[in-house]
């Protein structure tokens, strides 16, 4: 990979780490604190990546100047990553919030949730504009993890396999039907094409 596209991908998991960190520790959720750890570690190899590139790219002191910010970028990116990672940590080693957290964080009314598509699920092999999850449950998928490799910002046009993870950002009420979408306990005919909405 490119120095640039590894900058894009740092700067994307940094934002996903952010995400799932807080909504780890508003909701107790191990899930979340665990994929924040395992972004954490890749987020630390990509910047390691950068440096070797930046090395091997450096032909002049004029070089070494513009890749310097390039690096202090790197470095910001990492360092958001590990403080997300400070927070999950929280989570996997038992802490429990304080109720003014909840009742501060509660403004925003969204939490974050990983759910595995199951083969005969509603949400295998389709598009998620053939899906409209969204308007269907409030929820939107803001990344899919694909055995080992990761799906940042899918579009419409992103297929869901079968055996996919998806994090999804949204109400709780929303997270429960994904849930059972997911798990193949109820179909999309179930659910109506625009998620009711009763609140605001």
């Amino acid at each position: 990979m490119s120095i640039k596209n590894i900058l894009i991908e740092m700067k994307n998991m940094s934002e996903l780490m952010v995400d799932l960190a807080y909504s780890a520790v508003l909701f107790n959720s191990k899930d979340a604190a665990e994929e924040v750890l395992k972004l954490e570690n890749k987020v630390n190899s990509m910047n390691y990546e950068i440096k070797k590139e930046s090395l091997v790219a450096a032909r002049s002191y004029e070089d070494a100047e513009k890749l310097t910010a390039l690096l202090e970028v790197a470095e910001a990116a990492e360092s958001i990553a590990n403080a997300a990672k400070d927070l999950a940590d929280l989570v996997i080693t038992g802490f429990k919030p304080h109720p003014v957290f909840k009742m501060v964080m509660s403004e925003s009314d969204k939490m974050i949730v990983r759910v595995s598509v199951e083969l005969d699920s509603d949400l295998a092999n389709k598009t998620l504009g053939e899906l409209l999850l969204v308007n269907r449950t409030g929820m939107r998928v803001i990344a899919i993890r694909r055995g080992d490799s990761w799906i940042y910002g899918p579009d419409k046009n992103t297929l869901i396999l079968p055996d996919d993870t998806l994090l999804l950002k949204g109400t709780e009420a929303g997270a429960d039907l994904l849930e059972k979408l997911a798990s193949a306990t109820c179909s999309l005919e179930d659910i109506p094409d625009e998620l009711e909405e009763d609140e605001d």
